[in-house]
């Protein structure tokens, strides 16, 4: 990964850290245009994810579930750590996160809302550079 995509990827990842979910977005989406292969899938699970909790917060359900199913579909072919981070607990972090809007019935439920508590982070396997 040159120097420059990966200022951009820590970026990204700072950028949904503090729950900026559309401004990480825009940053991972321009990285995974540079990309191929199973970096590229990665990124667009990690782009799925910050969509995923966007239209959480803004309690546009539908999309929302959509984007954690496929976001989940490809994050869950990586092992436990990709790309410096603990995917592993990412991703579980994440199911419990949205466990609730996923087990409700509702198709709009009314009493869910995205609790700031159960919002996951990015964690590195170690201190990156």
């Amino acid at each position: 990964m040159s120097e420059d995509i990966a200022d951009r990827y820590l970026e990204g990842i700072r950028l949904f850290n503090e729950e900026e979910f559309f401004e990480c977005h825009d940053v991972l989406e321009e990285i995974w245009s540079d990309c191929q292969g199973e970096e590229k899938s990665f990124l667009q699970g990690l782009i799925q994810a910050a969509v995923a909790l966007f239209h959480f917060g803004n309690e546009n359900y539908g999309g929302a579930k959509k984007l954690y199913a496929t976001s989940l579909k490809r994050l869950d072919t990586y092992g436990d750590e990709y790309m410096g981070i603990q995917l592993a607990r990412f991703r579980d972090d994440f199911r419990q996160c949205f466990a609730e809007l996923i087990g409700s019935a509702e198709a709009y439920p009314t009493s869910i809302t995205l609790q700031d508590e159960l919002v996951p982070k990015i964690h590195f396997t170690e201190s990156p550079a």
